[in-house]
């Protein structure tokens, strides 16, 4: 568990994900359904059916030969639940057609513990507006989605949607959106089973190429009769045709209403085959893509590039998932057959299968597939060992809420017995938002540790390394306990070349200077800003310098603040540069305590500047005590221009802050004080008069009316189904559009405007 990087090196994608699908070139036209989705002139289209009926084809074919717009294409799969991870992949979809854009949102996805409804959403959909154009976002296999903060953020999404900008779902069920708002205000087309079901022509055309024999019309009506237009029903009924003396015949006795037909009609198909085939087929279905290399050792065999071209030939329900036919995946429902017809012959064959695949895409750098695969195949063990091995590969990344999601499917034994792995588990929580599941995490690992257990990488010390994650993520109520137990850690972490010495001294300074105590914090953090040099990242680096800087203007060395701003900066501006709004949590420090420097100098005008911009880092960082102490700041440098009105919006806003989130006793000291100076009754930061520019949204008029009651905006959350980032970002659209900075300030308009 090193120091997690600001800004991590691209992960290996996909490819596959963000194609539509390779469609057979004989594959049915279907131009009754294929003109829906051109003629759509609305925000969202959903494509709702069960398994088999058709979906991906046709968004597949519309996507590649009918649309008239750009059209971005995503295919999930359950390892897409983690928000962070579901956002680079759709961001990384849209820019296929434009590589420049949204790269300032993919690059604040990027950085660690920023939630995506903070900054990377907002960006996404300022990039589109201002890119302008028009494009489709076409999400398939939406229904494999779970995490509801995903379904919240889809939805604020497309509550913001720019106007070019259409988004189409293909799921098995409704996605979790509002749909019958949607419904209602005309701004939705729905594709459903009714819709997708075959008509006898387009039925003809698919058994004919499948079974390469034509049947007459009556036959076909039967056919589509029983099989009620089922396309998977329709598909697997024409290969047990092909090659039959009568199949005009066999037409007859084929049943589509059982949707078990897919088991009987695999086996069918499967007794057609030739052994090898037969036996590939088999053996692969464990798989959920394919190539010919990982083939060949996963199955311990040559040539399956071959095998998996003549099937793809066949039509034996082999989906291409790109032009290359490089890599391929079976159809869900035919691979779920034929996964039960190996785990009731083969169950040992099926679990060695995955070893040898994990191997394989270990060797190929891809750790989660391997975990996932040895996780398929019971090898816990060695999937804990695995992902313990490489936390800090997940965490720099961006991708510690899949460390999380894959370590939750660890049995409880595994991480009760390794206390590096629930040390891992546990800032895997801390920086993918899951602050609740922390205290509990280092609970294990330290009921479990005991003198043999190696520590994490880059530290001393396992004990060093809980406690400054206690003291990290820990809550204001338990500062006490943080700060003896980060004194334990500094004291344990004592080699200077280790990340632990620095993020150790780190965490202790911060907490001491959030308890006002700023002559001990800068000693601390001045050994850890001398020490953190070019190995640690960046992001890292300019924390200490930022909290070092803002306990040395705290005490009044303002000369040895001034130089490490001055040494730190050229960092910053180049960080700044390169993610923009999301190295907020890594400058806002050292932006403010730039800014209080040129307040304290008389330079007026430069502190109201920097610290505006110090305001807005701060926002994106999320972290409440942070941007509630630069806000009074500003209050201050806003009051020494002239601008009172602005001192008091700021210092409104800080008071939002304290009252719905929990702040450092210091940063509360200070919110206080300032209303005394400026006088708390008269904090307002409204603007009189006039209409609403924009109209609100439903979702911000619920918020709005929220508003009126005693509960914060976590219990706001609580009632309207909603996390808490959820609220504030309606929250924030809200006031914005209000003209206000805070709670009774928007009540107070929005009564002067008939809202409430």
């Amino acid at each position: 568990m090193g120091a997690a990087k600001g800004s991590a090196p691209d992960q290996p994608l996909l490819a596959a994900k963000v194609r539509p699908p390779w469609t057979r070139p004989t594959a049915v036209n279907r131009p009754r359904l294929l003109a829906r989705l051109s003629d759509a002139a609305v925000p969202l289209t959903i494509v709702v059916a069960p398994a088999g009926w058709g979906k991906t084809t046709l968004l597949a074919q519309w996507a590649t030969n009918a649309a008239t717009e750009p059209v971005a294409w995503l295919t999930l799969d359950e390892a897409d639940n983690d928000p962070v991870r579901f956002w680079i992949y759709l961001v990384t979809a849209l820019q296929d057609d434009d590589p420049h854009l949204a790269v300032s949102a993919l690059t604040a996805l990027r950085v660690p513990g920023l939630d995506p409804l903070d900054v990377a959403v907002p960006t996404l959909i300022n990039d589109l507006t201002a890119a302008g154009g028009h494009r489709v976002l076409v999400l398939d296999d939406y229904h494999l989605v779970t995490d509801r903060r995903i379904h919240e953020a889809v939805e604020f999404f497309l509550t913001y949607l720019p106007s070019g900008l259409r988004v189409v779902i293909a799921a098995r069920f409704d996605p979790q959106l509002p749909i019958a708002r949607l419904r209602a205000r005309g701004q939705l087309v729905e594709i459903r089973q009714v819709d997708l079901a075959f008509t006898p022509p387009e039925a003809a055309g698919l058994v004919t190429d499948v079974a390469e024999d034509a049947l007459d019309p009556p036959h076909i009506s039967g056919l589509v009769e029983r099989t009620e237009g089922w396309a998977a029903g329709l598909h697997l009924a024409a290969l047990t045709l092909r090659g039959t003396a009568d199949p005009a015949g066999r037409a007859e006795v084929i049943r589509g209403d059982d949707r078990h037909v897919m088991d009987y009609l695999g086996h069918e198909v499967l007794a057609a085959l030739p052994d090898d085939q037969r036996r590939f087929v088999l053996r692969s279905s464990v798989l959920d893509r394919l190539c010919g290399a990982l083939c060949d050792v996963a199955l311990e065999r040559d040539g399956s590039g071959r095998v998996l071209a003549a099937l793809e030939r066949a039509g034996l329900f082999l989906v291409a998932l790109d032009e290359q036919r490089e890599w391929y995946r079976y159809h869900r429902l035919f691979r779920d057959a034929m996964r039960r017809e190996l785990t009731r012959t083969e169950a040992d064959d099926e679990r060695a299968i995955l070893e040898r695949a994990a191997g394989w895409w270990q060797d190929h750098g891809d750790v989660e597939a391997a975990v996932r695969h040895l996780l398929a195949a019971g090898r816990q063990g060695r999937a804990a060992e695995l992902l313990a091995a490489s936390d800090d590969e997940f965490l720099n990344s961006g991708e510690a809420g899949t460390y999380l999601q894959l370590a939750d499917e660890l049995d409880d034994a595994l991480v009760h017995g390794d206390p590096r792995l629930a040390i891992a588990m546990a800032a895997a929580a801390g920086f993918s938002g899951r602050i609740d599941r922390v205290a509990g995490l280092l609970d294990v690992a330290e009921a479990s540790l005991t003198a043999d257990d190696r520590p994490p990488h880059g530290w001393s010390s396992a004990r060093a390394a809980i406690a400054t994650l206690r003291a990290t993520f820990g809550r204001p109520a338990e500062l006490a306990d943080a700060v003896d137990g980060a004194r334990i850690a500094v004291d344990l972490e004592v080699d200077p070349d280790l990340d632990g010495y620095v993020i150790s001294r780190l965490a202790l300074g911060v907490v001491l200077a959030g308890l006002d105590q700023h002559h001990e914090a800068s000693v601390l953090l001045d050994e850890a800003w001398r020490r953190a040099g070019v190995d640690l990242p960046v992001f890292t680096r300019l924390l200490v310098a930022g909290a070092l800087a803002t306990s040395l203007v705290a005490i009044g060395r303002r000369d040895d603040a001034r130089m490490v701003i001055d040494a730190s900066s050229p960092a910053a501006d180049h960080l700044e540069a390169a993610v923009g709004r999301a190295a907020g949590g890594a400058v806002a420090m050292l932006r403010a305590a730039a800014g209080r420097l040129a307040h304290q100098a008389g330079d007026v005008e430069t502190a109201r500047s920097l610290l505006e911009h110090a305001t807005d880092m701060a926002r994106a960082a999320a972290h409440p005590s942070l941007t509630a102490g630069i806000l009074v700041t500003l209050a201050d440098a806003r009051l020494a221009v002239g601008d009172r009105s602005g001192a008091r919006a700021a210092l409104a806003e800080a008071r939002e802050i304290a009252d719905n989130d929990t702040v450092f006793p210091a940063t509360l000291r200070r919110v206080e004080v300032a209303e005394q100076r400026l006088g708390r009754g008269a904090v307002r930061a409204a603007r009189r008069g006039g209409a609403l520019v924009e109209e609100l949204t439903d979702r911000e008029l619920s918020v709005l009316r929220a508003l009126q009651g005693p509960l914060s905006q976590r219990e706001i959350g609580r009632e309207l189904f909603l996390s808490v980032n959820t609220v504030k970002g309606y929250t924030r659209s809200l006031y914005r559009k209000l003209g206000v900075a805070a709670r009774a300030d928007a009540l107070r308009r929005g009564r002067e405007l008939g809202l409430i």
